[in-house]
């Protein structure tokens, strides 16, 4: 059961909810609190001799050998040659393809796979002892974020959206410790960014002036590398 499932009590009436005793989901949801406990100590324990890494996202329905495919695991690749663990969220597409890139290079292939419905199954370049298999989505969230020395995304759908507006709001909000969010695929994301950049900011005022310069977008796996080393020699110097 995940989480976010309501009570049944919720489901019914008003008169009839006011006289439920709440005993029963008190102690469903006392259970899953240690689940949940459960699932980051996988996660952490998994991740704690893993090299810096870096997340990646993008579509799950882009096949095999089309250019977005191509492209993520050229990325998957390099990273892996500059000595970056690949962490994806453990599916098909554009996350196979970073993964295979990264375990083809010899490099840290991890997949942190979540349980849906439709159940999605791993896929077959994540490294055998680097795959952690999630039910609850702010846990890999955390997850993600926590070793992510930069997100990049690629073109995607909501899950691909939601992350890369996850990390943008808790850079921005100071909750988490900068680093770079590269948006793959400029012709993709470039109505995005200029919405959020001239009307979010500019004419509203809701984004303070100067706060997206972590964000970056570019077109080659060759430039999402060159802006991490510059992001992270910039802040050395």
């Amino acid at each position: 059961m995940d989480i976010y499932c309501r009570s049944s009590g919720r489901r019914k009436g008003l008169q009839e909810h006011a006289s439920i005793k709440p005993e029963s989901d008190f102690m469903a949801d006392g259970w899953r609190v240690f689940k949940i406990m459960a699932e980051f100590v996988s996660g952490f324990e998994m991740m704690s001799e893993a090299a810096p890494a870096v997340s990646v996202f993008g579509s799950t329905r882009v096949s095999a050998g089309s250019p977005e495919y191509m492209l993520a695991e050229k990325l998957g690749r390099l990273l892996a040659t500059e000595g970056f663990s690949v962490i994806t969220g453990g599916g098909p597409g554009v996350m196979e393809a970073a993964n295979k890139g990264a375990q083809n290079a010899g490099g840290e292939s991890i997949g942190f796979h979540i349980q849906l419905p439709n159940q999605q199954q791993p896929n077959h370049y994540i490294d055998h002892d680097k795959l952690v298999t999630f039910q609850y989505f702010f846990v890999r969230k955390v997850m993600f974020i926590k070793y992510a020395q930069a997100f990049i995304a690629l073109p995607g759908g909501f899950g691909t959206l939601d992350e890369v507006m996850e990390a943008i709001t808790i850079i921005y909000t100071g909750k988490s410790e900068r680093f770079p969010v590269i948006l793959l695929g400029k012709s993709y994301w470039e109505g995005l960014y200029r919405w959020i950049e001239d009307t979010m900011q500019k004419e509203r005022g809701y984004i303070s002036p100067g706060a997206l310069d972590f964000i970056f977008l570019e077109d080659s796996a060759e430039d999402v590398i060159a802006v991490i080393n510059r992001f992270y020699n910039e802040s050395v110097s």
